[in-house]
């Protein structure tokens, strides 16, 4: 087992007084008692943990990554190119050589001639109308029949009411409760504050005397008791618990990896050799024959075979290429193209061209710049 290394702890100088003395060594043992078995589960289940990563999970994950690489992806790949090539395509030049001249030809054009030549003078028609002579119509009816009689019934009805009843309010309401707050309710809310101000301050000062009398009390019989507790007792008692875990789990730790070499010893004697020996005399010469004799074949003609469909898929890509350029050839034409050469130079027969003209004198076949490099050598 791979446990922790650490050295022996120095020894734990425990707190004033004599209990710690006498609590330190049986606490540590019965704490050491306790601790050992579930260190020697841990450490276990660490090396299993360990021993299942290195041999388990490593080898699963390189397989399925090899899996991935080698068969995963060049499936998806084919799968992906087929789908393309037998469901996107066909759909794509649906789309864009029927569909969409279809549409364009047949809807479009119809509705953007019916919006210019129709709905556009139409639409003038309507919004002449409504601005020249409705909206007109309309505003002089509301203000005959709504805005002029509303506002004579405000001016010569409702203001002059108002004002009167303004000063009827003012005069008959307002003053007189004025002067009975100014001169009667405002002295007697003096005089009331007044009262509840001296009682306050009388109250205050019991309430003080009271709350000094309550946390004496409660820090003589309650608050110093209990801290007495903690500094001798509890506090001492926490240190030299936590210092015997602590002792404890380290010493635990050497008994644990004494009996992990141990074990390691006696399952390589037992079985690690013995399987080693096996491994090597037998199983090594099988896979090598295995390998040489029955992997190596199979590899090649796999091999062989992954060339023989990647041909048979750059042909079949190649056919449909060529289908495709075909239909399109039938669709709208073949293209129009001319040669340069055949439009200029002499009309005569040449090394660059193919056609003879009876009544034309034949150009020359070497070039004049050629003559006179020949000549200058």
């Amino acid at each position: 087992m791979d446990l922790d290394k650490h050295r022996t702890p120095a020894p734990y100088e425990g707190g004033e007084g004599c209990l710690t003395t006498l609590v330190r060594i049986p606490v540590r043992i019965v704490v050491l008692v306790l601790v050992l078995p579930v260190r020697m589960i841990w450490d276990l289940l660490v090396a299993g943990g360990r021993l299942v990563e290195r041999v388990l999970l490593r080898p699963l994950g390189r397989a399925l990554e090899w899996l991935y690489d080698q068969v995963l992806t060049p499936v998806g790949r084919a799968l992906a190119w087929l789908t393309v090539a037998l469901l996107v395509w066909p759909w794509v030049g649906l789309w864009r050589y029927v569909v969409v001249p279809a549409v364009r030809y047949r809807v479009v054009v119809p509705l953007v001639w019916l919006y210019g030549a129709v709905l556009t003078p139409f639409g003038h028609g309507l919004r002449w109308v409504y601005g020249k002579l409705l909206v007109p119509a309309v505003t002089g009816l509301i203000t005959f029949l709504l805005v002029w009689p509303a506002v004579g019934v405000w001016r010569y009805v409702l203001k002059p009411l108002g004002i009167a009843v303004d000063w009827l309010v003012t005069h008959l309401l307002v003053l007189p409760l004025a002067r009975v707050y100014r001169y009667v309710l405002t002295p007697l809310g003096h005089g009331i504050a007044w009262m509840f101000l001296m009682a306050g301050k009388g109250i205050a000062a019991t309430g003080r005397g009271l709350r000094t009398a309550v946390v004496w009390l409660v820090m003589s019989l309650l608050v110093l008791p209990l801290a007495w507790v903690y500094r001798r007792i509890l506090a001492p008692g926490g240190r030299e618990i936590a210092a015997a875990f602590g002792v404890a789990w380290r010493i635990a730790g050497f008994i644990s990896r004494a009996v992990g070499r141990a074990l390691a010893w006696l399952a390589w004697h037992l079985v690690g050799a013995p399987v080693t020996w096996v491994y090597r005399a037998v199983f090594t010469p099988v896979g090598h024959f295995v390998r040489d004799a029955v992997w190596a074949p199979v590899k090649r003609a796999a091999l062989e075979a992954g060339r023989a469909a990647r041909g048979a898929f750059a042909s079949a890509r190649e056919t449909l290429r060529t289908a495709r350029r075909d239909a399109w050839r039938a669709l709208v034409g073949p293209p129009q193209v001319t040669d340069a050469r055949e439009l200029e130079g002499s009309a005569a027969r040449t090394l660059g061209r193919t056609t003879t003209v009876p009544s034309a004198a034949p150009a020359p076949e070497i070039s004049l710049l050629a003559d006179k490099t020949v000549e200058r050598g």
